[in-house]
């Protein structure tokens, strides 16, 4: 990984711990030293390099024995819906669409809640606090926007999106539970990737996909894609 010789690049790898995907494994997660002084710059070789951010820890999964977690991107220039994807972009186009600054609002932080207890109960974040919620969509370095989406005057969803130097990463998306019709995950991508090729970036980031998971396995559908392998970025077969 090439950079800047007068910042020293230190990682720190976490004890083994239950994989959130995986239940029958154990997972373990390197870091990028928490005081090391981040930007959007380094974060968008980072994110070259497979590192994802929570909050404003920068992390890679380092699991012995077990690479199931692939980074995923969309060369957003050359993504092409499919049917479905079609029938989801006509479907929400009442939607008002505002980007805005990265703030907690008591209205998205109200949904955020409702998304989990719905979509996720049980799972450890769903009794997320308010400081909590900030901390791990938020950070202090980087440039990171709140799409928000309203149907009427309805808060229907929020894309949490990060701004590179190159690309746009979804970093996390809730939505209403009481509109599953909508699709508003799917709906969410294809908006990041038409905002993403508008603004002449390549890429939409996707965090990890993983073949095993099926929380997971809506990333495979966006082609192309590629994921980051021993040897580079490759498309997807």
């Amino acid at each position: 990984m090439s950079r800047d010789d007068s910042q020293r690049l230190d990682l720190y790898i976490t004890p083994g711990h239950p994989c959130g995907y995986l239940p029958s494994r154990e997972a373990r997660t390197v870091f990028v030293d928490p005081d090391l002084t981040m930007d959007s710059r380094l974060y968008t070789l980072l994110a070259s390099h497979g590192f994802r951010r929570n909050g404003p820890h920068v992390y890679k999964p380092h699991c012995e024995g077990c690479r199931a977690c692939v980074p995923l991107r969309i060369p957003v220039d050359e993504f092409r819906p499919d049917r479905g994807q079609q029938r989801v972009w006509k479907r929400n186009q009442d939607l008002k669409v505002m980007s805005l600054d990265a703030v907690s609002r008591p209205e998205q932080y109200a949904l955020y809640k409702r998304y989990l207890a719905a979509r996720h109960a049980g799972g450890g974040m769903d009794g997320s606090s308010e400081p909590e919620y900030a901390h791990f969509l938020m950070n202090p370095w980087g440039r990171t926007r709140m799409v928000a989406m309203h149907a009427g005057e309805t808060l229907a969803a929020v894309a949490v999106t990060d701004e590179l130097e190159d690309a746009f990463s979804a970093v996390y998306t809730f939505f209403d539970p009481d509109m599953a019709r909508r699709s508003l995950g799917t709906y969410s991508i294809l908006w990041q990737i038409e905002a993403a090729r508008r603004r002449g970036l390549k890429w939409l980031y996707l965090g990890y996909w993983i073949a095993e998971s099926r929380k997971m396995a809506y990333k495979d559908r966006f082609r192309p894609h590629e994921r980051l392998g021993p040897s580079g970025w490759e498309r997807a077969a």
